[in-house]
């Protein structure tokens, strides 16, 4: 008699749809689902820390615009905690979700700067933003992180950055400073492809 757990097929994969970011944030395509929209806010007015705007674009392979990519953030707080870890005062979530605008193709989010985080057996990691992408022609959501350019002692240190020699690579996961905020574009392929990880 034949095993069927050994029988079994895998489930063909598909990718997240084109209509992935109305699915998931209603509001933006001027659907009324919610009273507020799920992961609007990362930061609330009253949370402590340096208030700072992220304004970028995803481009594909051909370095069009891709307006129906879906980004999720995760962050620790100005202290550098991620959310569980300790009570946050009311208003942070640490996470937060983004979808550019449908012509444009720009994604733009408020937040506050997030501190360093303490590594388990001493050292820190710079401050940085979780990314994760999913869109259409995307099977496996897409994992990066922006680190900041005005934190470049804390960056040098980095243990995730220091194990890309490339500098071009690393760039890729740098967000500039400017009069704005931060510009942090993500390439999904080519030559200044984003550097993602397999987590």
């Amino acid at each position: 008699m034949s095993d069927p757990a050994n029988s079994l097929k895998e489930t063909a994969s598909q990718t997240a749809g084109p209509f992935v970011h109305i699915g998931l944030a209603p509001k933006n395509a001027g659907i009324e689902v919610y009273a507020s929209e799920l992961g609007r806010e990362i930061a609330g007015p009253d949370v402590q820390g340096e208030r700072i705007t992220v304004t970028g674009c995803v481009f594909d392979g051909s370095g069009a615009p891709v307006s129906d990519v879906l980004i999720e953030v995760w962050q620790a707080d100005a202290a550098g905690t991620y959310s569980g870890a300790h009570d946050h005062p009311l208003g942070f979530t640490g996470w937060g979700r983004v979808v550019p605008d449908f012509t444009t193709g720009i994604f733009i989010f408020d937040t506050i700067k997030p501190g360093t985080v303490a590594l388990p057996k001493g050292g820190v990691m710079a401050p940085h933003l979780n990314l994760w992408l999913v869109a259409r022609g995307i099977n496996i959501g897409l994992s990066t992180r922006m680190y900041f350019s005005d934190e470049v002692g804390l960056n040098d240190q980095d243990p995730i950055l220091t194990q890309i020699a490339d500098s071009q690579r690393r760039g890729t996961l740098i967000g500039r400073h400017g009069p704005e905020g931060y510009a942090f574009d993500i390439q999904l392929q080519g030559d200044a492809e984003t550097v993602f990880f397999d987590v």
